[in-house]
């Protein structure tokens, strides 16, 4: 049996792909994706969505068709993961983050440990950063029995790139359901602002806006200067732990954009969270959906359920025996719950 998928469902972007691929690996079913990408604004396979084909065939020995740059159309049929050692290079800025989600949750169930290193990007817009998996991810992760480790050797900004990131799975894992309906008390929160190779004055800005709007002290404020060789590039962090779960909201530094104006959309996103109930972002929902399937079953509270979940949710139930079921409650939270189907 193969499943057929249009990577033109949805949100229509490369999610579709990422997930298809970790559910292939993790149930040994070939998948044949159409259309991949088909809603971005240049169709197909990027570098970085070519290297996580490739990272996913070379821990399985899958055998793939249409395996190249601008690929529209992918064939991939897993063998049985296997732990490792492995080191893949994007080539490019693009996300060491999105690889490296596409190869975890398969390594977790093998018996054998893995290391795995990705040089690429490692703050990109439009995909996690490393400080959002090794914060507000892993530790979840961890939380469902799993034995994971994150480590940041370089950053990596675009266009640039040049990060490392080195992930280390003890496997044999068996994923256990998430119940994560409450964030809990607050227990700290923190700005700061990386840069490298850019005028300091940039992050002091960027800072100064976090201290008025949020009237935050100064030990919450934290300039981190990085090596030039590094850059260009800066990012904006705020971290917010609370008992059951940590978040962390980030803004880079663009071009033309001056960088108060970074500082507020960050703090947009911080308020607007604060201001509800809900246990986890939008972006995190997103990123528990798979974990939580494989688990089993889980619940958890979100501020928002984008399309981007709704496409994984859809690609998770082509491979897995999940219902995934959303419930509008108060103050526009949403509740999310996984449950085994009959």
């Amino acid at each position: 049996m193969t499943i057929e998928i249009d990577g033109s469902e949805g949100e229509g972007g490369g999610q579709i792909l990422r997930s298809a691929l970790t559910l292939s690996m993790c149930t040994g079913v070939p998948v044949q994706i159409r259309n991949i990408r088909a809603k971005r604004k240049t169709p197909g396979l990027m570098r970085q969505h070519l290297t996580a084909v490739n990272a996913a065939a070379a821990i399985s020995g899958a055998e793939t068709k249409g395996v190249h740059i601008n690929s529209t159309e992918l064939y991939f049929a897993p063998g049985a993961v296997q732990g490792g050692d492995y080191q893949f290079s994007i080539g490019t800025a693009g996300s060491c983050t999105l690889v490296l989600q596409t190869v975890l949750p398969a390594l977790l169930l093998v018996n054998q440990g893995s290391q795995i290193i990705v040089n690429g990007g490692t703050h990109n817009t439009m995909s996690p950063p490393f400080h959002f998996l090794q914060r507000a991810f892993v530790p979840l992760l961890r939380r469902m029995g799993a034995e994971v480790d994150l480590q940041l050797n370089r950053f990596g900004f675009y266009p640039a790139g040049g990060g490392e990131i080195t992930l280390k799975i003890s496997g044999g894992t068996k994923l256990m359901p998430l119940h994560l309906d409450s964030r809990g008390e607050r227990v700290n929160a923190y700005a700061e602002s990386y840069f490298s190779g850019l005028p300091t004055h940039i992050a002091e800005r960027e800072l100064a806006v976090v201290k008025e709007r949020m009237t935050w002290s100064d030990e919450q404020l934290q300039m981190r200067e990085i090596n030039r060789n590094q850059g260009p590039g800066n990012v904006l962090l705020i971290t917010l732990e609370h008992e059951h779960v940590t978040e962390v909201f980030t803004g880079f530094a663009e071009r033309g954009v001056a960088a108060e104006a970074v500082a507020k959309g960050v703090i947009k996103a911080v308020q607007k969270y604060i201001a509800g109930n809900a246990a986890v972002d939008a972006y995190l929902a997103d990123q528990l959906l798979l974990p939580i399937a494989l688990a089993g079953g889980g619940s958890f509270t979100t501020a928002g359920w984008s399309r981007h979940a709704a496409t994984n949710a859809l690609i998770i139930g082509q491979f897995l025996p999940v219902a995934i079921q959303t419930a509008q409650l108060e103050q526009g939270c949403i509740r999310v719950e996984l449950t085994k189907k009959p």
